[in-house]
């Protein structure tokens, strides 16, 4: 007779040395591993993928530290649980035993709520250990974060997977029904997550039926969810980071591959040529100033087609921004124009270029000895634009790369005829 329960709760470590994939943290030197031979636990944030084993770890530290196990989950629990969990934990302290509040989701409490643990913290009342899928940075308080250590934990590679796989083989008592390409393509299924992973295992066992299962019939029999993905939290920006890096590196593959997962996770495309359209002027400029035409059309083509049609258009943009020369000195040299434009304040124009409409302004020497470009031999008069008893400043630095080569030869050209004028002018 199979045992009864959910595959992944019979599955749980017994022990931490069961524990797959977090070998960093729990082998050897690993910093938990330091602390339970020490049998002196800290209060941990453990930070990780849904799946990886934050709960367990949890749990078997209790066990191994000698500390009482209690559990609690900040999307059920409120101010009053909180304070249950409390007064227990004093109880207990009076008899001699400590105890470790194990807080799930606990990034999901306010900060208001973060910081009432923090007396309890302070005093040794309880050991906390919080487990989170968001970065502590953004989601704690920094009070708290400075009470208690970072644990990152991984997502299950490859090989974790399948070392799973087998034990719910060795537990169900039987192999599962897939082909070897079907057991790779599980695998990918889960994502890096073992509980969901386990959980498909079981509706495998329960539902296959005769013979073994190609990947079709598998994804037929499973409903494959979206990689983790969310719009509005970390993941978002870590993977328009991605393409935004590996557009500048020039992979246009790896691109291909970042934007893949941000469409296929449900991101706004309209969000993402908006960072396109950005990465042409500030990655490319100059160097290619047709990026930011390209950029536009994408954006253009996807109004009038939508997805998924449109989607095209942004494929063919993140080929074009990778293989383009790249140059930043357009974004430098705005950022340079904007600092010297604070540090020398409200510096009129010179004279020279100002319009004189009334016969006051000409009076006053409004445009007196401009020399218009167009009349030079060469349409280059070389005169000062700067404000007067401004040095003149080169913000502007373009690379030899891509059309900015052309653009450094006029420029060249032009600095040329400017330092003749000046030496004429200075007879």
């Amino acid at each position: 007779m199979e045992p009864v329960g959910p595959l992944a709760d019979r599955l749980r470590p017994a022990r931490l040395d069961e524990v797959i994939g977090q070998d960093h943290l729990l082998a050897g030197e690993g910093p938990l591993a330091r602390m339970v031979a020490a049998r002196k636990l800290s209060s941990l944030i453990l930070w990780g993928p849904p799946g990886t084993g934050k709960t367990s770890i949890a749990r078997l530290l209790a066990e191994a530290t000698g500390l009482y196990f209690a559990p609690l989950s900040a999307v059920f629990s409120g101010v009053a649980d909180l304070r249950k969990a409390f007064d227990a934990a004093k109880a207990r302290r009076e008899q001699g035993q400590r105890t470790l509040l194990f807080v799930d989701e606990i990034h999901r409490f306010n900060r208001a709520q973060q910081d009432g643990f923090l007396p309890f913290v302070e005093d040794g009342t309880v050991v906390l250990v919080g487990a989170t899928t968001e970065n502590p940075s953004f989601a704690l308080n920094g009070a708290l974060l400075s009470r208690a250590g970072v644990m990152v934990l991984h997502r299950l590679d490859d090989a974790a997977l399948e070392l799973l796989l087998a034990r719910a083989e060795a537990v169900m008592g039987r192999g599962l029904p897939l082909t070897p390409e079907a057991r790779n393509a599980l695998r990918a299924m889960a994502d890096g997550d073992g509980r969901y992973l386990l959980n498909m295992a079981e509706q495998i066992f329960e539902l296959a039926g005769e013979g073994q299962l190609d990947p079709a019939r598998l994804a037929v029999l499973l409903q494959r969810r979206a990689p983790l993905y969310d719009k509005g939290q970390e993941e978002h920006y870590n993977l328009i980071s991605a393409l935004h890096k590996s557009l500048r590196g020039s992979d246009c593959d790896a691109a291909l591959y970042w934007l893949a997962r941000m469409l296929v996770g449900g991101e706004e495309p309209l969000y993402i040529l908006r960072r396109l359209a950005r990465f042409a002027a500030e990655d490319i400029g100059m160097a290619d100033p047709n990026a930011l035409l390209q950029a536009m059309a994408a954006k253009e083509l996807y109004d009038f087609l939508g997805s998924p049609e449109g989607e095209i258009g942004l494929a063919q943009l993140v080929v074009y921004l990778a293989t383009a020369p790249k140059s930043n000195a357009v974004y430098m040299a705005e950022k340079a124009a904007k600092r010297a434009a604070k540090e020398h304040g409200s510096l009129m124009p010179p004279m020279h270029i100002l319009n004189a409409p009334t016969k006051l302004m000409k009076n006053l020497g409004y445009g007196d000895g401009y020399a218009y470009d167009h009349d030079a031999a060469d349409g280059f008069s070389g005169q000062n634009y700067f404000p007067d008893g401004m040095e003149r400043q080169n913000f502007y630095r373009p690379v030899e790369r891509g059309f900015e080569r052309e653009v450094l030869k006029r420029l060249e050209y032009w600095q040329k005829l400017r330092a003749k004028r000046q030496t004429d002018a200075n007879g």
